[in-house]
């Protein structure tokens, strides 16, 4: 198939056969998200991130824990592209292999409180009565508190560390998907599709799991990357205050900690990670908009 013709048949308005239209819609997306320039750009440099994170050990020379105390502080030069810290360590490597850590704290938060409250919103708005009240009330005490206060109290009650970190964030960070996925469900679970699906005899769980969720992905997809951006700043808070990635973890948050005396006489040690943690969050940000306008019918 040429490209012409398969752009054709991506395009085609009457599509055969569901294969077809599932593609159709997919590249209908990504036509309205490259539209869009700010997006593209977020995703662009999100990718970027990425791929540099994964790909650090093969684009630097140094080690994220090499100590070279004869060139302490050192400014940026050919040999060290952003310098060195207190301990002579190379921030751009300690920054690339920081991007794995953080990223992918991130990555673990979103893994697990995507599905945690979409099954919750989703169970709270289908099944509604008194269940719907206890979950909605439960939630309604996790979004009393806030994000970061909630996470450092359980953060102490564990112990520091990137997974009672991980663990933390998603216990504070859930809330807001289950309200989203309650709304999305009350809005349809009286429709004519779910009455069908009662009629065949699926049970509430199958009809909540393959008629319901699904319906409530995309809404949670714009949530989550709006969201992500506050993820990272709440996980580089935790390793800021001592309670995320201990030192000499390269974390950009535990990056910021150790080299924030150094913030008005050696400024590029304290600033290249907060440089990363502003472009990667407003990146998330970017992306996130562009998302909600391809994604959102009522944004159209």
């Amino acid at each position: 198939m040429t490209l012409s013709a398969a752009r054709a048949w991506l395009l085609d308005e009457t599509p055969a056969t569901r294969r077809q239209a599932v593609w159709s819609r997919r590249y209908r997306m990504w036509l309205g998200l490259r539209a869009n320039p700010m997006a593209l750009t977020g995703l662009l440099i999100i990718m970027a991130v990425m791929t540099l994170s994964l790909a650090a050990p093969w684009l630097t020379p140094y080690n994220a824990g090499f100590q070279d105390l004869a060139n302490r502080l050192a400014r940026p030069s050919a040999d060290h592209w952003l310098g060195t810290d207190e301990l002579g360590r190379d921030i751009y490597t300690r920054i690339l292999f920081g991007g794995r850590t953080t990223l992918g704290m991130v990555c673990a938060v979103v893994a697990l409180i995507a599905p945690l409250g979409l099954f919750i919103g989703c169970i709270a708005g289908y099944v509604g009565g008194w269940l719907d009240k206890v979950l909605m009330r439960v939630t309604d005490i996790f979004l009393a508190f806030p994000r970061l206060i909630l996470a450092l109290a359980f953060v102490a009650a564990l112990k520091p560390g990137i997974e009672s970190a991980v663990l933390a964030i998603a216990l504070t960070a859930w809330p807001p998907y289950a309200r989203l996925a309650r709304a999305e469900t009350m809005q349809f679970r009286h429709s004519d599709f779910i009455a069908a699906c009662r009629l065949t005899g699926a049970t509430p769980l199958r009809i909540i799991l393959h008629h319901v969720m699904p319906l409530c992905i995309p809404s949670l997809i714009v949530r989550i990357t709006l969201d992500m951006s506050a993820i990272i700043i709440t996980a580089a808070s935790l390793g800021f205050l001592g309670m995320g990635a201990q030192p000499p973890s390269p974390e950009w948050g535990t990056m910021i900690a150790t080299a924030r005396r150094f913030l008005f006489s050696e400024w590029w040690v304290p600033l290249m990670p907060c440089v990363a943690i502003f472009i990667t969050s407003l990146a998330f940000n970017f992306l996130g908009d562009g998302l909600r306008d391809v994604l959102d019918p009522k944004e159209r």
